[in-house]
């Protein structure tokens, strides 16, 4: 899957599949369905620049401060490393009352675009993490070298080992935008009473935002299964990664309170009142976590497919998927954009109990743009 074309509404790219077990074998099995609005823009060339961090536990969320530092969660300890842009990293603190569990931990950073901290103007930073409880989002004071005491923002989104979700991010609207997991019982994505299962927003108090599609909730959409990839295109539209179960994972653009179908379907499956997704593909090629777009092209993280996906983006539609650093780095997690757009920062995901990690991983990649 390495040009790019237009295909017709309704047909679908198929390439051989080879089984659905461990690593993705070299025939990259994968069905990726192509909207036909789209004259496909280019997908520029993505290179290795430097490996910034090694040795980390899990690096999981990355969050980019306005002199191109970033935050970087470490899933199973909670702890936050400062990583800039030559590679030197400093711990800054360590997230209190994580419960590391399967795939529950210290999950997705956020921070405001533009957040220059200080020791006389600290600025907050937003954390999604599993409790022996549940999943919840706190907000903690960081004045460029230490974190303070985290404060509740959102509590009671369903936990699991599974299914876990975790990701946060702030919009172009200024609203925190939440994608939560339905923490292995399908049943919560259907709910609209349920946290799990959905993509929620949030003023950055944790107030309900007053023009929410569904009037005294945080849920935007549902019918999620998990998602754990939110970012935003040059329009300010939302789209979302989401993790299928056994055949089809998904990216979906999101619409303000629509259903995404979990698990009543899965995939492109037509049903009436639920949203089809823009691109699936066979779960042994993507499980796609983290997500960045740059320039109205978007970057998915693979776990299971260990490559980097990029997909254009045009109007309503997309154009054709292509597939980088296949098997290159093993699991990918999160993608992260630089400041000014011109680098993906991209982590590893080898030491999760999942992957064959090297003696490097897990590791912090910065990808040059271009």
């Amino acid at each position: 899957m390495k040009t790019s074309r237009t295909i017709a509404a309704g047909s679908l790219l198929v390439v051989a599949l080879t089984g659905c077990s461990g690593r993705p074998s070299a025939a990259e099995p994968a069905m990726t369905q192509i909207s036909s609005e789209v004259a496909a823009a280019a997908v520029p060339k993505v290179s290795l620049g430097k490996t910034l961090a090694n040795g980390l536990s899990v690096p999981w969320g990355v969050a980019f401060l306005a002199n191109g530092s970033a935050l970087v969660a470490q899933r199973p300890s909670g702890a936050i490393t400062r990583v800039n842009p030559r590679g030197t990293r400093n711990r800054v603190g360590k997230v209190p009352g994580v419960f590391n569990d399967g795939e529950g931990g210290l999950l997705g950073l956020a921070l405001r675009p533009g957040a220059r901290p200080t020791a006389k103007k600290p600025v907050q930073l937003y954390a999604y993490l599993t409790t022996k409880t549940d999943n919840r989002v706190v907000r903690m004071s960081f004045d460029g070298s230490k974190l303070g005491k985290p404060k509740n923002v959102l509590t009671g989104i369903p936990s699991a080992g599974n299914h876990n979700g975790g990701v946060i991010t702030f919009g172009p609207d200024g609203k925190l935008w939440i994608g939560t997991g339905d923490a292995a019982v399908t049943d919560n994505a259907q709910d609209k009473s349920s946290l799990g299962g959905k993509i929620l927003r949030l003023d950055p108090d944790g107030s309900i935002s007053a023009d929410n599609p569904f009037k005294g909730s945080a849920v935007y959409s549902l019918g999620h299964r998990n998602v754990q990839g939110l970012a935003f295109d040059s329009k300010g539209r939302p789209w979302a990664t989401e993790f299928g179960q056994d055949t089809w994972d998904e990216f979906n653009r999101i619409l303000p309170g629509r259903n995404y179908g979990w698990p009543l379907v899965e995939g492109k499956k037509k049903r009436k009142g639920f949203v089809a997704p823009k691109v699936q593909w066979r779960t042994d090629v993507a499980s796609p976590s983290g997500l960045a777009i740059v320039d109205d092209v978007a970057y998915l993280g693979a776990l299971r497919g260990e490559r980097l996906w990029a997909v254009p983006l045009k109007g309503k539609g997309v154009g054709k998927a292509k597939s980088l650093f296949h098997g290159r780095f093993g699991r990918l997690r999160a993608v992260a954009a630089t400041p000014k757009g011109k680098h993906l920062w991209v982590t590893t995901s080898n030491t999760d109990g999942r992957g064959e990690p090297s003696r490097r991983d897990d590791r912090v990649l910065r990808l040059d743009l271009g």
